[in-house]
This record gives structure tokens, C-alpha cells and sequence, in this order.
């Protein structure tokens, strides 16, 4: 039966929870999604919540931990002493689930949860993920795989197999190691069924598969599988064992994350924000660049302060400061979001890097003429003024040339300073183009008033 998920369902769920009415709400809850079942939680006070999470099944409970916002976990988590956290939740995970509950749990509550854990391999396993940065390949590396020996049959493999899958929710490939868990190579299922059963894992194995190193960074890990279409990556040490995989859902929540944070950072708000965050926390983000904003107001007033006899001479020149700074602005982004995406592409190399920033350069010298000359015409046919229609031309041809180069160039350097260069496509370099687009303009007007 399809239930709906709707204002009367989550009043009727609220009532029976009131009520205690345990039997009625398993009931209506086994029938739902993980996904949905975390859905619903968001429209519970947090004492409801816990109380219908404590009602779950271990699988069921862990499987809708995950997929509420970070946020909720932590609330949710630190009101629940170590033993339930680890029999309720972190036993039925994967290791690199559970590493990432974990991870934003106090030192000490993670030592009393990993005691708890009753399966002493899995307590190991997370303890060596919570051992590594979170945002590298190791940080997000599961360590349940199927590994066989390269000198098996395949006979032997596929016994193998039956008896490593148990744990394992999807297999996707088989890593061939050497006695010593080197990796060797990788093989799909396909291939060890379809190979005669004494055939030696050694002769399928070729020696290009695809990996990545435990302090590989999750860009990177996105990179690869999505270069070579990948579904799993083997994860290694620094000398080739195989430590563990990485599947492709995991980097599906990369991608989202990056692209969540880039948004972020273009929209002027430093560091992640979350659904569940508070007034002061969200203020607390969005502050550093509404501050850098108002320094470069005050600084663009005081420029145009000090040309105010300019202004006083043409008024008319005023009327096209906003256009001045919309395009410098608009040109800046543009040219600048286009070499965040090749960066986060990955399309690093000099000879890239230097076909785009030729590129970006010809774009904006043939737009900035293409409006410097509809300017002039304007200017030219309505205001008569010519020192007022060569200084807004000639200005508005410099500034979207040099905002181009400007926005070409600050991403590039940023990233050489292992800075996020998605800084450079908010309201950092619009508010740095307004300034410079303002002093552009006084002083092309104030060389045309010497001139003209």
C-alpha cells in the first residue's frame, strides 16, 4: 500500500506518538523509504524523533540516520548513550558509513562506541577510516571488498566469493592481490564466470587498472571514475596494498557537497550551511563577504568622492556608474566561473589553462568592442556630450577587457595557493571590479576633460 506523505499523515504520526502507540506506528513506518522515513523526522520536534527512531529496526534505523542532514545527526546522537549508538546504529553500517557518524562524535564517546561494538574486525576497521582526513580517499574508502589471490582458480575465487559477500551490501568488482594484499589487478564477476574453473586468476589479471592512493583528495576520486566510468575504485597505500573502495554513490555525495559549497561560496557565504542550522550560524556564514561588500562601498564612495568636481562639471555621468560596474561585474563572473569549471574538471595543464585564458581574453575584447561601440552610438545620438561618450566608451571597453583577465587570472593563482578558487566567482572579485571600474572611469573622464 502507497502511503502519502502529507500534512495529515504527519499530524496522524504526531498523535500516535503522543499516544505511545508503538504496534500502529511500526505499522505505518515499515511501508516507508529510508529517504522518506528521514523526510518525515524533519517535520517532528527533536523528543518525537528520537522517540520514533528508538522504534525502528537496527537496519531500518541506521539506513534513515544516513540520510538526514549531518546536523540532525549530531543532535540526534549526543543525546544517546555508547552502547545504543553502537548496537542500534553503527553495527549495522558499512565501515565507511559508520566512520562518517562517527567522525562528528567527541574523541572519548568514539572510544566507548568502538568498546561497544561486539564484531571487533568492524570496530578495527572503523577505527582505521577515523584515522584519515574525511575529505581524502581514505576518509571515504569502505573497507568491506572481495579480494581473492592472484594465484587462485577460479573455482577457488568463487568459493571465496559466497563466503567474503556476506557482509558486503554490492559487489561491483573483485581485487586480485599477492600474498602480501598487494593489488594486482581487478576483475568483474562476468569474467570469473565465464572463464573454465582451473583457469589461474595470474592469467586474467592486466596490469592497468585504475586506483587511486589513500591521501588522494575526494576531487580527484571524482575525477578518475568519472574519467573511466567507474562504479568502484580500489583505494591504496602509499606502497600499493590494497586498503579499500570507494563506490560510486559515495562520490555522488561528493559531487553534491562540492557543488552545494561552490554555490555557497559564489553566493558570498563562507562555510557550509545546513537545513538545520540556526539564525546565528547562517548570519555568522554570510558576514565575511557582506563585510568585504561594504569595505568596497566605502572605498568606491571614497573615489568617487575625491572626482567629485568631475561629476559636478557632467552630471550626466553618474547615470552610467551602474553600468560601468553591472558589466565589469558580469564579465568578471562569467570568466571566471568558466576556469572554476575547468579547474574542477581537472583540466590543469599549461597548455589547457593557456587555451582558455586566450580564449576568455578574445571573448571579452570582441564584447567589450561590440558594446563600447552601442555605448558610444547612444551617447553619440542622445546625450551630444562628447567628453561624456568617449569616457564611458573607452571605459567600458577597458574595464570588461581588464575584468576578464582579472576574473581569468584570480581563480588560477588561487588555486596555486591550494585556495578554494570558488571565492573568485562571488561577490570578491564583483566588488574588486566596481572599484577598479570606478577609477577606470574618473580617470579616462578626467583625461578627456584636459583633452576636450
Amino acid at each position: 500500500m502507497k502511503i502519502e506523505l502529507n500534512r495529515d499523515f504527519i499530524d496522524q504520526l504526531k498523535e500516535l506518538i503522543e499516544q505511545k502507540a508503538d504496534q500502529d506506528i511500526i505499522q505505518i513506518i515499515s511501508e516507508l523509504h529510508a529517504a522518506d522515513i528521514a523526510e518525515i523526522m524533519e517535520e517532528l520536534d527533536s523528543d518525537e524523533a528520537q522517540y520514533l527512531f528508538l522504534l525502528l529496526d537496527g537496519e531500518l534505523a541506521s539506513d534513515v540516520l544516513l540520510e538526514i542532514p549531518e546536523a540532525d545527526q549530531r543532535r540526534f546522537l549526543r543525546g544517546l548513550p555508547p552502547d545504543v549508538i553502537a548496537h542500534r546504529f553503527i553495527e549495522f553500517m558499512e565501515s565507511d558509513d559508520a566512520a562518517d557518524v562517527m567522525a562528528d562524535l567527541d574523541e572519548d564517546v568514539q572510544d566507548e562506541v568502538l568498546q561497544h561494538i561486539d564484531d571487533k574486525e568492524q570496530a578495527g576497521d572503523i577505527a582505521d577510516l577515523l584515522e584519515y582526513d574525511e575529505d581524502t580517499a581514505g576518509g571515504i574508502m569502505a573497507k568491506e571488498l572481495v579480494a581473492v589471490n592472484e594465484n587462485w582458480t577460479v573455482q577457488t575465487c568463487l568459493k571465496e566469493i559466497s563466503i567474503q559477500a556476506e557482509d558486503i551490501d554490492e559487489i561491483y568488482y573483485v581485487y586480485v592481490v599477492d600474498d602480501n594484499f598487494f593489488l594486482k589487478g581487478v576483475l568483474s564477476l562476468k569474467m570469473l564466470i565465464m572463464k573454465p574453473t582451473h583457469t589461474v586468476i595470474k592469467s586474467m589479471v592486466t596490469e592497468d587498472a585504475h586506483f587511486v592512493r589513500t591521501d588522494a583528495s575526494q576531487e580527484e576520486v571524482a575525477q578518475v571514475m568519472e574519467k573511466y566510468d567507474l562504479v568502484a575504485l580500489p583505494v591504496v597505500d602509499q606502497i600499493g596494498r590494497l586498503k579499500g573502495r570507494i563506490t560510486i554513490d559515495d562520490v555522488l555525495d561528493i559531487i553534491r557537497e562540492e557543488a552545494d559549497k561552490d554555490y555557497q561560496m559564489a553566493s558570498g557565504i563562507s562555510g557550509d550551511v545546513e537545513a538545520g542550522d540556526n539564525v546565528f550560524q547562517r548570519a555568522w556564514t554570510r558576514i565575511p563577504w557582506l563585510f568585504i561588500g561594504m569595505i568596497g562601498g566605502i572605498i568606491g564612495a571614497g573615489v568617487l568622492g575625491s572626482h567629485s568636481s568631475q561629476l559636478q562639471q557632467i552630471p550626466a555621468m553618474a547615470f552610467f556608474i551602474p553600468l560601468i560596474a553591472a558589466m565589469a561585474g558580469n564579465v568578471g563572473v562569467q570568466s571566471s566561473s568558466i576556469i572554476v569549471q575547468s579547474i574542477a574538471s581537472g583540466t590543469r595543464s599549461f597548455d589547457s589553462v593557456g587555451r582558455k585564458l586566450v580564449k576568455e581574453l578574445s571573448v571579452a575584447f570582441s564584447t567589450a568592442l561590440l558594446f563600447s561601440v552601442l555605448i558610444f552610438m547612444y551617447n553619440f545620438f542622445f546625450t551630444g556630450n562628447m567628453r561624456l561618450t568617449y569616457s564611458v566608451s573607452i571605459t567600458l571597453f577597458i574595464v570588461m577587457v581588464f575584468a576578464s583577465l582579472f576574473g581569468t587570472l584570480i581563480p588560477l593563482v588561487l588555486n596555486k595557493l591550494k585556495i578554494d578558487p570558488a571565492v573568485a566567482t562571488g561577490p570578491f572579485i564583483t566588488t574588486t571590479n566596481d572599484i577598479l571600474g570606478l577609477l577606470i572611469y574618473m580617470t579616462v573622464a578626467q583625461m578627456f576633460f584636459k583633452i576636450l
